[in-house]
């Protein structure tokens, strides 16, 4: 998933709440663009449809899939045809009962080229879910089939070992039709069309102040939600979130200043959390990148160019000097704690590039690329969305290239959801990127850049790379699948159309009488075994 935020845990005693009232206020950040589970591809986004929709499965504290809407399931010999037996008491937050058909019909939905879902490619993984997106078949021919209103059988191109994680992610969640349908642009922005399946339903939605969410007493497990409201403050400034938490208007956030993080851990007010991430440099080699600056994006083509801006920088200072959150270095795309196997072996086997980088091999590359010393370089501008930390980031980038290469750029900040646009529609040359992995696999950081992919805002492409994607998918060896997946990642740290920057981590900060919140190393915020406790 799309992060927006640097990612960096707090823990302070206050008493604001009263001791009977269950309710948490949690500052979500940047007013998501969405929250239709369908749609959505954003942390924030994502957090608020995981607390109000339920998949066939859900993640455990653990990130083990565990029953969801889902009372039990079967998978074939082959691995190859999942049938999923929905629970009876499973409803909507009007009453309504959750059938198989609301399953069919989201997926459906989400591979529908004409709905334009970026994630469209998580469901790839379906008979036919590729070749329906591609407009290559029809609806009818996708491997989903409602036996009836309480069984959903499901075949899959090639044995998926992480399919049922995939079943627990938004994009995977139910959404009905019938409401859908009457509003299919905003249906997901008003309480009384946001019909949902999960712990909690919206009571508000307040722009750029709150979104306001109450206990679904529909909920097939209502019993067990200790909460009675869920606020998600929409305050997208770390220094403002800060001081709201510390004045007490805030219970839970993420993602404090930089510059405080290092005394807000020291103090034991912050907490860090395991996340798998990686901040990256968004490289735009696209034809698009000709309309912004037809130079630049001459220099931008060449693989030397993309190769001496990576090198140039300095991670090590990076991460100790502007970000000074614990994150780490990030020699690679893939985020180290992914791992290979059972065995517990990471997929982080090698690094690409020194922490440090090589300034000497950067300034070779210039050169031979024509561009010696950064002589007749053209000026590039760097896009970053509004935020104190990213404006650092992007100010530590912008005086490593201009120090180490000579180069000159611009750095240029736009609200949130402009960022986003600009950048899905490869209105840029060089961005802010980060990605946080959607499942515990290794094929979430990769099949990220293959041609085409909802979510490639870089235009790269590459037909090696995509095969070796492919191939990964349907083999069914795990340390053939496993090589095969660093074969890829060779291939996209060698062209480099994305430079990593660090592995993120997460730092939070909670009031001390807030129990229960499982901050997921997925990017995702769960409430649904949070409590207020004084």
């Amino acid at each position: 998933m799309i992060s927006t935020t640097a990612l960096v845990g707090c823990a302070v005693k206050d008493t604001a709440a009263s001791k009977q009232d269950q309710a948490i206020r949690y500052n979500l950040g940047a007013e998501p663009k969405t929250i239709d589970p369908g749609l959505t591809n954003t942390s924030e986004g994502l957090t608020v449809a995981a607390n109000s929709f339920e998949g066939l499965l859900r993640l455990d504290e653990k990130e083990n899939p565990v029953s969801g809407v889902a009372e039990k399931w079967e998978i074939s010999p082959d691995g190859l045809k999942y049938t999923f037996n929905l629970r009876k008491d499973a409803k909507w937050s009007d009453g309504k009962p959750v059938k198989a058909e609301d399953f069919k019909y989201a997926w459906q939905r989400a591979l529908d080229p004409k709905v334009a879902s970026e994630y469209a490619y998580q469901l790839f993984y379906i008979k036919n879910g590729e070749n329906f997106n591609k407009g290559k078949c029809k609806a009818e021919d996708l491997g989903i089939k409602v036996i009836d209103d309480s069984k959903l059988e499901v075949t899959l191109e090639y044995p998926t070992s992480y399919f049922l994680s995939l079943t627990t992610f938004p994009t995977y969640a139910p959404v009905r039709k019938d409401i859908v349908e009457k509003d299919s642009k905003a249906w997901a922005n008003k309480p009384d069309t946001f019909v949902c399946n999960g712990p909690f339903k919206m009571k508000e939605w307040k722009l750029k102040d709150s979104i306001n969410f109450v206990k679904n007493e529909n909920y097939w497990n209502a019993k067990s939600i200790k909460l009675d409201s869920l606020q998600f403050k929409l305050i997208e400034q770390p220094s403002s979130a800060l001081s709201a938490f510390r004045a007490g208007q805030i219970d839970f956030m993420e993602a404090p200043p930089l510059q405080e993080t290092p005394n807000l851990l020291k103090e034991g007010i912050a907490k860090v959390y395991p996340y798998l991430g990686t901040c990256y440099v968004s490289l735009n080699v696209s034809s698009n990148a000709q309309g912004v600056d037809a130079e630049a994006a001459k220099a931008l083509s060449n693989p030397k160019v993309r190769k001496a801006l990576a090198l140039s920088i300095d991670r090590t200072q990076m991460v100790q000097n502007v970000t000074k959150g614990g994150q780490k270095p990030a020699t690679a795309f893939v985020s180290n704690g992914i791992m290979e196997d059972k065995s517990g072996k990471d997929f982080r086997n090698k690094d690409y590039y020194k922490p440090e980088g090589d300034v000497a091999e950067a300034k070779r590359l210039l050169a031979e690329a024509g561009y010696p010393d950064g002589k007749g370089f053209p000026k590039l501008s760097y896009l970053y969305n509004t935020g104190e930390d990213n404006k650092n980031i992007a100010e530590a980038l912008q005086d490593m290239w201009r120090k180490n290469l000579g180069i000159t750029v611009e750095i240029i900040n736009q609200e949130k959801k402009v960022f986003m646009n600009t950048r899905k529609n490869k209105d840029y040359l060089t961005a802010r990127g980060s990605w946080i992995a959607d499942y515990s696999d290794p094929m979430t950081f990769l099949d990220v850049w293959i041609t085409n992919g909802g979510n490639n805002n870089t235009g790269y492409s590459n037909a090696e790379y995509d095969k070796k994607i492919s191939n990964a998918k349907a083999e069914k060896d795990p340390a053939k699948r496993m090589q095969l997946l660093h074969d890829a990642e060779d291939i996209l740290m060698n062209d480099m159309p994305i430079i990593p920057i660090y592995f993120y981590v997460s730092i939070g900060c909670s009031k001390d009488y807030v129990k229960g919140v499982h901050k997921s190393p997925l990017g995702m915020t769960f409430f649904d075994k949070a409590y207020i406790q004084k």
